[in-house]
């Protein structure tokens, strides 16, 4: 049986890995580093896009375990339908929910206050007193509540919100407390004056964010979007913001990444970050312990953590 490895990562910077691996680095060049045949177990590379994601895997008759460094695997499964049945595809759960949890925070704080104009203001030598809207008293939902989700919420706990309302694909009860179904949305989209959208991008979220959506947010609220582009219908956010009903702060965008010249780079009440929810000094340590311990498991025969789905099986 194979024991070949593809990491996107020298070996030599992975403390704890197995003995017995045949490691091969691969972070997405256009050289493959062994035959995609003899591959095992797969670490797609970091932000690299779909189609280096995805090139090697229709030769990849022996891979067992495909292990992403994102928390979302939408980039990974157009190509799953070449891999043999039983491959486990694994996403990378507990290494972006620090980083991603801190931008959600930082995007609500400067959206409420002002810190863009602040920032133009200091350019311009203006000094833009007033009242702005704090986070303190404002009532927040969090659309796609799995780890990155439940993160924010932690990071949420010490600003005074008046109510935190969650929303995930079926409804369960938290420590925290109840989490809502999708079809709940409609009720609880007025209500809210943030909402935080932290979902994966699947077939039932793409474009969940559209016109109707839109008009169901109450007047003056943020949306904020940390999850993934497609989830919002660009045209639709287009078109509230320009009217000045709502604001956004978004990590991610559709087209992403947003062209020179796109209407919601100067559009009113949007502040824009290039996605970088989960690209900081806190990846490297994490994604690095994950494998680690994912190849460990690998090696001596264990069940691998954080499995998305298995090839071959109803999801």
């Amino acid at each position: 049986m194979t024991s070949d490895v593809w990491i996107p990562f020298p070996a030599e910077e992975i403390e704890g890995l197995p003995a017995g691996l045949d490691l091969r680095f691969w972070d997405g060049t256009q050289d493959f580093p062994a035959d995609p045949a003899d591959c095992a177990f797969y670490v797609v590379p970091y932000m690299k896009g779909m189609e280096i994601a995805i090139r090697p895997l229709s030769a990849m008759t022996s891979v067992r375990v495909v292990q992403t460094l994102s928390a979302g695997i939408d980039h990974v499964t157009p190509g799953l339908g070449s891999l043999p049945a039983g491959v486990r595809l694994c996403n990378a759960k507990g290494v972006h929910e620090a980083s991603t949890a801190e931008l959600t925070l930082a995007l609500i704080l400067a959206s409420l206050r002002g810190i863009p104009g602040f920032v133009r203001g200091q350019e311009r030598e203006e000094w833009r007193s007033g009242f702005y809207p704090a986070l303190a008293d404002k009532s927040v939902l969090i659309i796609g509540y799995g780890s990155i989700g439940a993160a924010i919420e932690d990071r949420l706990a010490p600003f005074e919100c008046a109510r935190v309302a969650r929303v995930a694909r079926s409804a369960r009860t938290t420590e925290r407390g109840p989490v809502h179904a999708f079809t709940e949305l409609p009720a609880l989209l007025p209500d809210a004056d943030v909402v935080i959208l932290s979902t994966p991008l699947t077939e039932t979220t793409k474009g969940l964010v559209g016109a109707e959506f839109l008009a169901r947010m109450k007047d003056g609220a943020l949306l904020v979007n940390v999850a993934r582009g497609p989830v919002v219908d660009t045209k639709a956010l287009l078109a509230e913001a320009e009217s000045g009903r709502i604001t956004a702060a978004l990590d991610v965008t559709d087209p992403e990444p947003l062209p020179s010249g796109h209407p919601l780079w100067h559009a009113p009440g949007v502040l824009i970050s290039p996605h970088v929810g989960g690209s900081t000094s806190a990846f490297l340590p994490r994604a690095r312990r994950l494998l680690a311990e994912q190849l460990t498991r690998f090696a001596t025969g264990q069940e691998p953590l954080n499995t998305v789905l298995v090839t071959g099986r109803p999801s």
